[in-house]
């Protein structure tokens, strides 16, 4: 393939080219008029921006496992968005909310956009999406040479702006700049239709519309890194009250127009933060000096930990500030399989080029979520992760499903709290760069997370519980899923044969409950429910003498509870059966199994279905090492008499 370097750059400076503008406020109002959107605030332009790449819209009763987690509730998922976060929809759509209402001038257009949560949870990650959708975007027209990059149309006097709002179907906001006023009129003796426009992109690194506050040391806080400052170098030249002696160069002034972020926000004293009221209310920050007050439009963007929005918020105060905050909670992903997503796409972004035995990002993640969640009397830690995945779960020996919401009103803080994606990432790295082969398997990951949890600086209980998720809870997890595995390689068709033994069960259970007779679909024969095999499969989760009578009334009642409501019917319909169905085809060759995976000498036929299981493993995902690890570990682990 040829590559022409070339025609690329030529490209690229061809589409920049046709955003570049030189000419005057009479050339830009010509062009406004035929596109009014040029001459939006920064609210709406951001809004603009967040949903020009697509809005999908989704009813959840239209999804099943959606439904379970949301309810009744409309989803919104923004493009884009959807390939960087995962698990925190809310938060995203709370935030877009928040855009949304402030582009049509609501009351947010005037408040602070503040994000909490714990560490790692995504809340600066967010905040690079933003202002990376600004650097993106096409350039604005701005007043040539203007500290501010303010908008042209600042320069209509006001008793105009009616006659020129109604021209071009627009509304005119703000005030012209210290700066620009001067030179209006000394530079263009006031005719304001001569004053030179031109365009201007937005930058990170050149400060361009995108100002960012880190905390500064309380002892050596500065408004300057706000407002600007004055320049005492030209006070020889020009009297203090002189435009030309301000250094229009703080975080709102090159922030107007764009977005100004305040890291870790609450870190700084209070009185630092006095700009923020009237930059958000009034729209206008101080100037330097004894300079008259200062137009702004632009985004104040914050975030901080909780532990420093529950210090601030205690003092009373600091209500001015608070009243005009909208806070948005961005905690840590509570399912499953979109934290899954979330290491996927870090791996995928990285030079990670290792071999991933299956499973073994799910098990990472599957610690990481049972960290965060609330104890609840209701079910066990990992039910609870199951549920919050969406998946279906119904109560044993009951027809009834357990309430996600019932669980969330238990635990309105979870989630805020527990292990971070970056531990789990590190955890990752770290098995690597101790494997020998170039691949990681669950197991070993699991062993350097109990290594690393020893070391984390928590409370003595709380590590004995993270250790009691790593030793038993995911390790329990992960040997079901290895013995379901194995068992899968051992017999072809598995699930053929899972949906034989769940029809044939609830053929009898049915006939049971009903007291009638099946009839033999070859030889049409009458034929008595079988008891036995009913018992051989209700054995299988415990349940055995009369509660087996209540679990087949159960079963058969919740079957055509979905049936009614238009669901299909499958073994894996109802959690309990689908257990008990699982562990009786694992119990069926568990013994060729372990014979199997144990024998170091083995005959022709064992060692043909050896060989035909290792590769339905390979087939699975696994690479002739892990393949190897997983069955000598299934070997010691999964059939112990």
């Amino acid at each position: 393939m040829a590559y022409d370097f070339e025609k690329l750059i030529k490209q690229d400076r061809d589409d920049h080219k046709q955003y570049k503008f030189e000419g005057t406020l009479l050339d830009y109002l010509t062009i406004v008029k035929e596109n009014p959107g040029l001459a939006v605030l920064s609210h709406q332009r951001m809004y603009e921006l967040l949903v020009k790449s697509g809005v999908d819209t989704i009813q959840t009763e239209e999804n099943p496992r959606l439904k379970r987690i949301y309810g009744n509730d409309t989803l919104k998922r923004y493009s884009f968005f959807q390939k960087k976060f995962f698990g925190i929809d809310k938060s995203i759509m709370k935030i877009m909310r928040y855009f949304h209402s402030a582009a049509m001038k609501g009351e947010e257009s005037r408040q602070v956009l503040y994000l909490v949560g714990p560490v790692g949870a995504g809340k600066s990650s967010i905040m690079e999406a933003l202002k990376q959708a600004l650097e993106m975007s096409p350039p604005v027209y701005v007043l040539k040479d203007c500290p501010m990059r303010e908008e042209p149309l600042h320069l209509i006097p006001k008793h105009l702006r009616p006659q020129f709002e109604e021209m071009l179907g627009i509304k005119i906001e703000g005030d012209l700049c210290p700066s620009c006023r001067y030179r209006l009129k000394n530079e263009f003796q006031g005719e304001f239709e001569r004053f030179p426009v031109t365009t201007s992109e937005f930058s990170i690194r050149s400060r361009k519309g995108i100002g960012v506050v880190p905390p500064v040391d309380p002892n050596n806080q500065d408004t300057s890194v706000l407002s600007g400052s004055v320049d005492i170098s030209k006070l020889d030249l020009y009297p203090e009250d002189d435009p030309r002696v301000l250094s229009l160069n703080g975080a709102f002034n090159v922030g107007n127009r764009g977005v100004v972020e305040f890291i870790e926000v609450f870190k700084n004293d209070v009185e630092y933060l006095h700009t923020m009221i009237t930059a958000t209310q009034e729209k206008s920050i101080p100037s330097p000096g004894k300079g008259a007050m200062i137009y702004f439009d632009g985004i104040i963007l914050a975030h901080s930990n909780e532990a420093e929005w529950n210090k601030f918020k205690s003092d009373h105060t600091n209500e001015a500030i608070l009243d005009r905050i909208v806070k948005v909670e961005v905690p840590y992903c509570l399912e499953l399989d979109e934290e899954v997503k979330i290491y996927r796409k870090v791996l995928k972004n990285s030079s990670f080029n290792a071999h991933i035995a299956p499973h073994t990002i799910e098990v990472a993640s599957m610690f990481a979520i049972l960290t965060r969640l609330t104890p609840s009397a209701k079910v066990d830690a990992f039910t609870k992760l199951k549920i919050y995945n969406g998946d279906e779960i119904v109560e044993k020996g009951s027809t009834k499903k357990i309430d996600i919401f019932e669980l969330r009103d238990e635990a309105p803080r979870e989630g805020m709290s527990g292990i971070s994606t970056r531990f789990i990432m590190k955890a990752i790295d770290t098995t690597l760069s101790e494997s020998e082969f170039n691949c990681i398997n669950p197991i070993a990951v699991i062993e350097t997370m109990v290594k690393a949890t020893k070391e984390l600086a928590i409370a003595d209980d709380e590590r004995k519980k993270y250790l009691g998720f790593l030793q038993d809870t995911v390790k329990k997890e992960y040997n079901k899923i290895l013995e379901k595995e194995v068992t899968k390689a051992f017999i072809h068709g598995y699930r053929e044969q899972a949906e034989s033994l769940f029809n044939n069960y609830l053929d009898h259970a049915e006939a049971y409950v009903n007291a009638t007779k099946l009839k033999d679909k070859s030889t049409g024969e009458e034929l008595e429910p079988d008891i036995k095999f009913l018992q051989s499969i209700e054995e299988q989760i415990g349940i055995t003498g009369t509660a087996a009578q209540g679990f087949r009334q159960d079963v058969t009642s919740y079957m055509f509870s979905v049936m009614r409501g238009g669901g299909k019917i499958e073994y894996e319909s109802y959690e309990p059966l689908k257990e008990a169905i699982e562990k009786k085809l694992t119990a069926s060759v568990k013994e060729l199994s372990r014979i199997i995976t144990q024998s170091r000498v083995r005959d022709k036929e064992q060692d043909g279905k050896f060989n035909a299981m290792v590769e339905a493993m390979q087939d699975n995902g696994y690479c002739p090492h892990c393949c190897n690890v997983i069955l000598k570990y299934a070997a010691n682990n999964l059939w112990k008499d």
